[in-house]
């Protein structure tokens, strides 16, 4: 029983870290210490969530929860 609580606290610790350290302006691999390939899955997601492309020239501008924000609510065929 001891075990599981010591878990239950480490597992906790861990995530609030993680969800402390998403902040609006979080650097997606500098902050977050996110990939390529997981720059490449947040790019294809914002295409599949809000319906249009994104070109690879200004897929390479997103790098944080901001930019992203702020590419779609600027751009006229999103969702």
């Amino acid at each position: 029983m001891m075990f599981n609580c010591f878990l239950t606290v480490t597992v906790t610790d861990c995530i609030s870290r993680v969800v402390r350290a998403v902040t609006p302006n979080a650097h997606f691999h500098n902050d977050l210490g996110l990939d390529s390939l997981d720059a490449v899955e947040i790019v294809m997601a914002l295409e599949e969530e809000f319906g249009f492309e994104i070109p690879d020239n200004e897929a390479d501008k997103i790098n944080s929860i901001k930019h992203a924000v702020d590419f779609i609510a600027s751009h006229p065929q999103a969702k």
